[in-house]
């Protein structure tokens, strides 16, 4: 039908060239009068053409001739070209698929591989066997995975990364890989990256709740409780409306998300009034927190023995749940799962490591000006008698031996033999100095987390405006 139209359009064209060429002006006369006359009546003739929506449509398909063109030519090898110029033809590459998952609990070598999509027999059981490739699945935290297999779903490479137990900043890389001789395994160690998270929230209930609902971490709230025990009591001191910025450390190995590390400055303002803390550590100097004004958060006694933990008996007068009477509780009972590590609250000498009455297993020990602190009630004692300790440094683990209804630490304070409370000895123990020579660089890092913190509480107002919105 096209080749048609097309014949006919030039058979068409070739007449007209005819009469043109044997009556020159009659054509030119008459093309002149037409286009007068349809300038005059152009918008008068136009409603008249038919509807370009309303004329048929139809489809009309011509196979096409298509010539076959190779891609390279080829060269007998006698041809005499350099070595440069001949051609390379790459030979097809076998596909290598990829897929991710995280250990679970109950994984063995077989379900952990067939959910990465691979089932490979040898593999399961070079899992199973080798001492480097058992500890993927040796601890009970998840494990993010990296499988690489071939089609046939035979194990080519994998990879996995946790921190490094022994270097706090460091992780190990587990490489599984498949070579001529089979698969084998090595152990890379490697260096955290660390970034800076800002975070903040204001008190509804209590600390854990509000760090909960804030989005940080368990172990970054353990360290804000620590960093201002000695001037908020937790327990008894925190009113609802406190408000806190902090910010802090998130570890990564090569981009993956491993674990928090310290907090590296925090406000936290309780009962009208702000307390504020930077991280600070220098060639030579112990790292610690400090005040902005350069007052170190660190006192002579911490003011407990564990963790943020609950105090379930305080200091003073109470009713004795195994003797069934009135009695003075000369010291402060923590309660705490059976096994919770212990730490010395200052530096000091074991003077006593052992069995002893109603104690059970129990710790002394002996610091300065003839002061001493008594850990009871241990499941596990873990130092020895004349053995030096430095703060914060483990002893032991709580328990219930002796005379105890359930798992909890007993602590006391022992001041030239006298009993004293604890926690009010923590408070009014003397903080330690920062050293004048490192007041400049200091001041620095002060000066920058003060910047962190102020940008932490922009999105504290931020997001009270947005929750006010709603």
């Amino acid at each position: 039908m096209i080749r048609q139209t097309l014949n006919a359009a030039a058979q068409w064209g070739q007449q007209i060239a005819e009469s043109i060429a044997q009556h020159p002006r009659r054509v030119m006369g008459g093309i002149g009068v037409l286009l007068l006359g349809t300038g005059v009546t152009a918008f008068g003739i136009a409603p008249l053409a038919p509807d370009a929506a309303d004329l048929p449509v139809r489809q009309v398909v011509e196979a096409l001739p298509v010539t076959a063109t190779p891609l390279y030519t080829a060269i007998p090898a006698s041809a005499d070209l350099p070595p440069e110029a001949r051609p390379v033809l790459a030979s097809p590459q076998p596909w290598t698929l990829y897929r991710s998952d995280t250990t679970r609990n109950d994984d063995t070598p077989q379900s952990l591989l067939l959910r990465l999509g691979v089932n490979d027999g040898e593999a399961q059981a070079f899992l199973a066997r080798n001492p480097l490739a058992r500890q993927l699945l040796a601890s009970r935290q998840s494990r993010l995975v990296h499988a690489e297999a071939t089609p046939q779903q035979v194990l080519q490479r994998l990879t996995a990364r946790w921190p490094d137990p022994k270097n706090d900043r460091g992780f190990l890389r587990l490489v599984v890989e498949r070579g001529s001789d089979g698969l084998s395994a090595r152990l890379e160690p490697g260096t955290l990256e660390a970034a800076s998270r800002l975070a903040s929230g204001e008190i509804r209930s209590s600390l854990f709740a509000s760090t909960d609902a804030a989005g940080i971490p368990d172990a970054v709230a353990v360290q804000l409780a620590e960093m201002f025990a000695s001037d908020i009591d937790f327990r008894r001191d925190l009113r609802k409306g406190d408000r806190f910025q902090v910010v802090y450390e998130t570890l990564s190995a090569e981009g993956e998300p491993m674990k928090t590390g310290r907090i590296l400055s925090a406000v936290f303002v309780n009962d009208g009034r702000p307390h504020e803390a930077v991280w600070f550590e220098a060639p030579g100097v112990k790292g610690g927190y400090y005040g902005f004004n350069g007052d170190s958060k660190r006192r002579y006694f911490l003011s407990s023995p564990l963790e943020f933990s609950r105090v379930s008996s305080g200091y003073g007068m109470r009713f004795h749940p195994v003797l069934g009477r009135q009695r003075a509780h000369l010291g402060v009972d923590y309660a705490a799962p059976t096994g919770t590590p212990v730490r010395t609250v200052a530096d000091g000498v074991i003077e006593f490591a052992g069995v002893q009455r109603g104690y059970g297993n129990v710790i002394y020990v002996r610091h300065r000006n003839n002061q001493v602190t008594v850990f009871a009630h241990l499941s596990r004692i873990g130092v020895r008698t004349g053995q030096r300790v430095s703060q914060g440094e483990f002893i032991g683990n709580v328990g219930t031996t002796g005379m105890s209804t359930g798992p909890h630490l007993h602590f006391e304070f022992r001041d030239n033999g006298e009993h004293r409370d604890p926690l009010v000895i923590a408070r009014q123990s003397e903080a330690i100095k920062l050293p004048e020579n490192l007041r400049g660089a200091f001041n620095q890092v002060a000066q920058a987390q003060r910047q962190e913190l102020a940008a932490a509480g922009r999105l504290q107002q931020a997001l009270a405006s947005t929750d006010e919105g709603r």
